[in-house]
């Protein structure tokens, strides 16, 4: 991380890194907070906060900047390999708050004595787990990029970061016919079966000249009970 290195832009806010895009843009009533962390007991000292602002996540960092700049602080940035640890908390009464972790960076503006500084996001307009999914999301991508590269021991530098697919992978459908070509193929044995089951099955309707036979037969009965009475 580092305090006060963003280059600024009126128009967009902040000049982009080579091959750098726009992920999330929080509400502008964000607030932050950067402390030691729990536990620590140096002799350093910090203490930044800001009550409105705005985080911006891309595909290489996290940058936050503040809604009034003052000369101690007019910017915070870190890479997205320098924050672990990261979490949403939610209380009953109050905003939503996302914590993390984040390492210094040589010559970032904060004290080498420091092992990690406490990142704390306050969204009082909402979009707290709208951050940290996309931040998990593009992180794991990233960290995945960086396994893959041959060099990847030597940190981000050298995963080419316009290669990283960033979108949400389409959620699988399966073919309409899919149901049926998915039905394995009949044994021998099951082909006959089914034969012999089909073969066995009664039939539709009667066989044929069934009524003449019926009529004929009755007539023979009528004929033969009539003389019987004579």
């Amino acid at each position: 991380m580092s305090l006060n290195w963003v280059m600024l832009d009126d128009q967009d806010g902040f000049v982009r890194l080579p091959n750098e895009r726009l992920i999330y843009s929080s509400p502008p009533r964000t607030s932050i907070s950067l402390t030691p962390p729990s536990g620590y007991k140096g002799p350093e000292k910090l203490s930044i906060q800001s009550s409105a602002g705005c985080i911006h996540l891309t595909n290489q960092r996290v940058v936050y900047l503040p809604a009034s700049r003052s000369n101690d602080f007019q910017s915070f940035s870190s890479p997205l390999l320098n924050v672990h640890d990261s979490h949403v908390s939610a209380p009953f009464f109050g905003p939503n708050v996302w914590t993390a972790l984040v390492q210094p960076v040589s010559g970032g503006g904060i004290s080498p004595s420091l092992p990690a500084v406490q990142l704390k996001v306050t969204f009082k307009e909402g979009g707290a787990f709208d951050f940290h999914t996309n931040f998990e999301r593009i992180k794991e991508r990233l960290e995945q990029a960086v396994e893959n590269t041959s060099q990847g021991t030597r940190g981000q530098q050298n995963v080419d970061l316009s290669a990283v697919h960033l979108e949400e992978l389409p959620a699988y459908e399966a073919p309409p016919d899919a149901s049926q070509d998915a039905r394995p193929s009949q044994t021998p044995e099951e082909s006959q079966s089914s034969r012999a089951s089909d073969t066995d099955a009664e039939p539709a309707g009667p066989p044929p000249c069934y009524e003449e036979v019926q009529s004929q037969s009755v007539a023979h009965e009528l004929e033969e009970r009539l003389r019987r009475a004579t």
